[in-house]
């Protein structure tokens, strides 16, 4: 694994961990060149420019899952460790796209773990929730999706609601899983989010709206 850095180094007060896609099995190492890892870049770059924000963005060992092993979980966890051995009792985010996204809704139970935004998650039937007590989460998952199923990813939103009252999730019209369609607005939608559960700024009006609908509403608000 690698771990690509931007952003603030010093007067650091928070931080946000970047994760890639891949697929459920491949032992192929991930590159900084292999196109998931790329999909995520904009985000970093993007977060980056926030005074006092240290970006991480992580570089998977393998592309794959690849159950039983959970090698992009072990990634990620070893990641929050260096985090934590860096910038101690600084609030982290959690930022991951597809297999990305299932990695960091897994690892939210990490302590410094403030808050997770999921983009197009892959949430296949029982992935566990209770790992996402106390934290606030961000579900966005584009309508016209293909390849991690929209449907799943409302249900997975459903069952967190029971651990945490603070899950929203948004349905972008129009958009696929590549989310370039409507890359102006994920970007904002991140940005606003990440900032909001760090405390950087107020959390944006319309996120903390959707937080704080009953169901089904506060999970499917259009964007």
């Amino acid at each position: 694994m690698r771990i690509n850095k931007r952003g603030a180094t010093t007067g650091v007060r928070a931080v946000v961990l970047v994760l890639h896609g891949g697929q459920e099995v491949s032992k192929t190492p991930a590159t900084v060149r292999y196109p998931a890892y790329w999909r995520m870049v904009p985000f970093a770059r993007d977060l980056s420019r926030v005074p006092g924000l240290a970006v991480w963005q992580l570089c998977n060992t393998y592309r794959g899952w690849n159950a039983p092993d959970l090698d992009p979980v072990h990634d990620a966890r070893h990641a929050l460790d260096e985090i934590r051995g860096t910038y101690p009792d600084v609030p982290v985010a959690l930022v991951g796209h597809s297999m990305g996204g299932r990695v960091a809704l897994r690892v939210a139970d990490d302590p410094q773990v403030a808050g997770v935004c999921a983009l197009a998650p892959w949430t296949p039937a029982g992935e566990p929730v209770t790992q996402l007590a106390g934290r606030t989460v961000l579900i966005a998952h584009g309508d016209r999706d293909r390849t991690t199923d929209p449907a799943l990813s409302y249900t997975y939103a459903e069952r967190a609601k029971e651990v945490t009252d603070r899950v929203a999730r948004f349905d972008v019209r129009g958009e696929t899983h590549a989310l370039l369609f409507r890359y102006r607005e994920w970007t904002r939608l991140v940005r606003r989010f990440t900032l909001g559960v760090l405390g950087a700024v107020p959390l944006d009006q319309d996120i903390a709206d959707a937080l704080g609908k009953p169901l089904p509403d506060g999970l499917r608000v259009p964007v």
